[in-house]
């Protein structure tokens, strides 16, 4: 097996729109307002003619 790099080389220069900050938390996805959400059943409507993939 391969051994994985844990270390960068030693010419490795980061680029300046790298930061060591912590990725932002991501927002909460609002609740559906349609109880029927085609997303959920996977159902959906192409020219009058109910598609399921």
């Amino acid at each position: 097996m391969t051994q994985r790099a844990t270390t960068r080389p030693e010419k490795f220069n980061k680029p300046a729109n790298w930061s060591n900050d912590p990725a932002p938390q991501p927002e909460p996805v609002p609740p559906p307002t349609d109880p029927l959400d085609p997303t959920r059943y996977g159902d959906w409507e192409k020219n009058g003619i109910a598609v399921d993939f």
